[in-house]
């Protein structure tokens, strides 16, 4: 995912994220403007789909919503899928949204979450985090499966509180916009997120929905850098990265040299 700046010109794709295999369970969370076409691009499926997530009403994380809806209901044949999304997204707030139809939200089951709701789909536990953003309704996503958790921030500012809704976390993902210290309203700069990062240790961390300045000024050095900083493992995505869970996972064997 990436700035609007990023969406428009396509420097960095924009289709959001899936994760797949989690209790038997595809998900796809914001997906922005070509989730569909990527989708097949880079080889899953989306009529695969189990559930479709959508933090908040801005358009790179929503705009193909729809599109998914349709595949995952096979042409919305089908009452099929879970859709989560935040107040803006599915009733719409104030100025923020509605961004999915009616219709396209006659097929799934469809769930809306503020900050702080839980909601179990089968053996994963699903909690919306807060976040501080232009719309005020948006939300972070916290998984919880067999004893793994995957925690996304969306897009938010930093508080003082944050590190708090992602503690424990296996892996942490956040959209993270600036290198260095360039803050911006809304959103993380790099530096901030290492902040994060060293409050909540999680085992990886990927910084995600680049901004155009970060796009250009290395990427990977900044990850290489909160890297060395904080001691967690860190990665700068890019288009079409996969990246294998289950090595992360808390129940995994490991080999200790003495």
């Amino acid at each position: 995912m990436a700035d609007a700046f990023a969406t428009i010109t396509q420097r960095r794709m924009t289709g959001g994220f899936r994760i797949d295999g989690i209790d038997g369970k595809n998900l796809h969370l914001d997906p922005g403007p070509g989730a569909l076409v990527r989708s097949y691009q880079f080889g899953v499926n989306p009529l695969k789909l189990h559930g479709i997530l959508v933090s908040h009403s801005h358009t790179d994380h929503y705009s193909d919503a729809e599109v998914l809806i349709e595949a995952m209901t096979r042409g919305m044949t089908r009452k099929k899928g879970l859709v989560i999304g935040s107040e803006s997204v599915i009733n719409g707030y104030q100025k923020w949204g509605p961004c999915i139809s009616h219709y396209h939200l006659s097929r799934p089951q469809v769930e809306v979450m503020d900050a702080g709701d839980h909601f179990r789909m089968g053996d994963i536990k699903i909690t919306a985090t807060p976040t501080q953003h232009g719309d005020p309704k948006n939300i972070g996503f916290r998984l919880e499966w067999e004893d793994f958790t995957l925690s996304y921030t969306s897009d938010t500012a930093y508080f003082e509180e944050l590190h708090q809704h992602h503690q424990n976390a296996d892996v942490l993902i956040a959209s993270v916009i600036r290198p260095g210290n360039e803050r911006i309203r809304g959103h993380l700069c790099a530096d901030e997120f290492q902040q994060l990062v060293d409050e909540t240790s999680p085992k990886l961390t990927i910084m995600t929905h680049l901004g155009m300045k970060l796009i250009t000024d290395h990427p990977v050095e900044e990850a290489d850098k909160i890297t060395d900083k904080t001691g967690v493992k860190t990665i700068a995505a890019h288009d079409g990265m996969v990246i294998d869970l289950d090595q992360f996972h808390s129940k995994q064997q490991t080999l200790d040299e003495y």
